[in-house]
């Protein structure tokens, strides 16, 4: 596999600025006016993406209330499932727009889909890529058939053993998806950060050969900013226009503000890897100069000894190293030699 992919031109793996995923999810709160304002929002944070989840209730379970149907503990503890995700969808008819006003703002946008139909309504969006969900890495003929779009695939790994993933990853190859991403996952709302694990990012990269990143569900950047560091090109986080107004994923969304210190910080952490360097940066150089050397700190006579109440290491550089100190004391001076003087191989007798 390539361990680079594009996204609507922009290209996405090691060798690029990581690619910084706004989720909407459920936080436009049942209103087009705020979803097309969280697009806006987004643009000025500096996302690359703003990504949607594209289901009906009915498409994604069924409207029945036995307890299989109901939420146990977490944020959404107590709710039927087809309550909470006829509040949470994003209309379908609202697709056309936001793609548009996406477009109008340049900002990248494409979805989740859930099920075939969501399929067909975001291909008929030319939606440039597809995510598929943690809940659903295990759903492989779904996988396939995203895949079969030819588009990018990035897959979520919440809650998957390792041979679910491998498996998600080989549906993907066989349905036709030829530029893969994997985002490691904690599917808890919120993580606790001592849960996220990150080393998994440069193990999936190592197992997989593929893009990977993070999908973040702690409460912070801290995390998104340090699975950078540790291999992550794809950073996702749920985003909000303010966590006050409430909403299904608010809680654990980032406001605007908290967006853009994302975008920054990403990026500042993925210019600051950089690759292994044992020679002085650009900005050192002027510095050099002020480091240590041999100088003269008292008069010498043509003929005198160098001792140490006549020549020491001191700043700045422009004599000999101070390596050589000892090979200079007991030697005797070729010439007259004023104090303040940097040392030089010809003012010794015999030289080093």
């Amino acid at each position: 596999m390539s361990r680079s992919i594009s996204i609507a031109g922009r290209k996405i793996g090691p060798d690029h600025p990581p690619y910084v995923i706004a989720e909407m999810s459920g936080n436009h709160n049942g209103e087009l006016k705020r979803a097309l304002a969280l697009l806006d929002a987004a643009k000025e944070s500096g996302a690359d993406a703003v990504k949607l989840q594209t289901y009906r209730a009915d498409t994604i379970t069924i409207d029945a209330y036995g307890p299989d149907f109901m939420v146990e503990g977490g944020l959404w503890d107590g709710r039927r499932l087809y309550e909470l995700y006829e509040e949470a969808h994003t209309p379908w008819e609202w697709h056309a727009d936001l793609f548009a006003h996406a477009k109008k703002i340049g900002l990248t946008i494409f979805s989740t889909p859930f099920d075939p139909t969501a399929i067909a309504l975001l291909q008929s969006l030319d939606a440039p890529a597809y995510k598929i969900a943690s809940s659903e890495i295990v759903d492989l003929p779904l996988i396939k058939q995203v895949a079969a779009t030819g588009r990018p695939l990035i897959i979520s790994t919440g809650m998957a053993v390792w041979d679910e993933i491998a498996e998600a990853v080989e549906a993907a190859k066989a349905g036709g998806a030829s530029e893969i991403a994997v985002l490691h996952c904690v599917a808890a709302y919120p993580t606790p950060p001592e849960e996220t694990n990150l080393s998994t990012i440069a193990d999936l990269a190592r197992k997989l050969d593929v893009v990977v990143g993070l999908s973040d569900h702690t409460m912070d950047t801290t995390i998104s900013t340090i699975a950078v560091g540790l291999g992550a090109n794809i950073i996702e986080k749920h985003f909000t226009l303010a966590r006050a107004d409430g909403g299904v994923d608010s809680a654990f969304s980032l406001e605007p503000h908290e967006l853009h210190r994302l975008v920054r910080d990403v990026r500042i952490a993925k210019s600051a890897i950089g690759s292994p360097r044992y020679q002085p940066a650009p900005s050192e150089v002027k510095g050099l100069k002020y480091r240590r050397s041999l100088y003269v700190v008292a008069d010498v006579k043509a003929g005198e000894v160098f001792t140490p109440e006549n020549v020491r290491s001191i700043r700045p550089s422009f004599g000999l190293r101070p390596k050589f100190l000892d090979a200079v004391l007991g030697k005797k001076a070729t010439r007259d030699v004023k104090r303040g003087e940097a040392l030089a191989e010809e003012m010794i007798v015999g030289g080093l």
